[in-house]
């Protein structure tokens, strides 16, 4: 079963997770950084059909392999989309050798108690129907910490684990993503409290329930290496939070046993006027530098 290949190489095959998964709100400033000014497509569909090619450039460049990228994370768009003449899920995978998984989160709510928790999903029973027979291997939901606020932490990893649970319910594999904002001036102790509440709720979950951690990179190395260990977390990502490729990867590489998800650190030097050869070498390069930094610690 393609899915128990997926468990196997997500939980310890060397490499890391592209996030691809830019939605409405975060779109422009990609487009923006690819070189692709705001005034050179009018309207949603234009925008989108413009990132979307974005997305097949890198999927379908030659350095986009499973050997070094063990998974991807896609936006729904993306998801029902093609690539090279098949759905994005089965070119992934079947060509590429690449774990699909789903951005599924309808954004954040605004701030209260110092986090940001998710906006509801009334939808997201029928999107994981759709995930599951689109050949989607888990999905990703991002909440996010600004403060050290024992109240507020809960209750982002509350949330966070009802959803998982109801992913888990469709056979997926969820990505728990509770983002300690690299702004916030209570970075570590926020961190510290995230710890104790994800410790808690893995805890909680029945023998033989998988679920994965996206975790910003700690103020103390090796801070989530008890997340690691721990019988119910298939892996422990880390994302780039806003850290430059070399920043983030500088970071990651202290951080034994945790791989990285990277989305702006993975895609800063591509752009659009790049001819195809410059930008599968700037690409590649990328690409090796943070398989590097998930797999060779200092």
């Amino acid at each position: 079963m393609p899915q128990n290949e997926m468990l196997t190489q997500m939980s310890g095959k060397p490499g890391f997770i592209a996030a691809l998964d830019q939605s409405g709100g975060s779109t422009p400033g990609a487009l923006r950084a690819y070189g692709v000014p705001d005034g050179s497509y009018a309207g949603d569909d234009a925008m989108y059909a413009l990132v979307h090619a974005m997305r097949v450039r890198i999927m379908s460049a030659p350095p986009f392999a499973g050997d070094k990228v063990t998974g991807a994370i896609l936006f729904e768009r993306t998801m029902d989309g093609e690539a090279l003449g098949k759905k994005v899920p089965a070119f992934l995978w079947e060509d590429r050798r690449v774990v699909p998984f789903l951005k599924v989160d309808n954004g954040l709510a605004p701030e209260a108690d110092g986090v940001s928790l998710m906006k509801p999903m009334p939808a997201l029973d029928a999107l994981l129907e759709r995930a599951t027979k689109a050949g989607i291997f888990g999905t990703k939901m991002r909440s996010v910490i600004n403060r050290a606020s024992p109240t507020g932490v809960d209750a982002v990893v509350a949330q966070q684990f009802a959803v998982a649970d109801q992913i888990a319910d469709h056979g997926l594999v969820p990505i728990i993503e509770p983002e300690v904002s690299i702004l916030s001036p209570e970075k570590g102790a926020a961190e510290s409290l995230l710890l104790a509440a994800l410790t808690r709720a893995l805890d909680a979950l029945p023998d033989g329930r998988k679920v994965m951690l996206k975790l910003t990179l700690p103020e103390t190395t090796d801070l989530y290496a008890p997340l690691i260990a721990h019988r119910a977390v298939a892996r422990v990502v880390a994302l780039s939070g806003g850290y430059s490729n070399a920043d983030a990867c500088a970071k990651l590489a202290k951080n034994h046993g945790v791989i990285a998800s990277f989305s702006r650190a993975l895609v800063e030097g591509l752009k659009f006027s790049m001819t195809d050869a410059e930008f599968d070498a700037a690409l590649g390069a990328a690409i090796d530098v943070i398989f590097r930094a998930s797999t060779i610690k200092t």
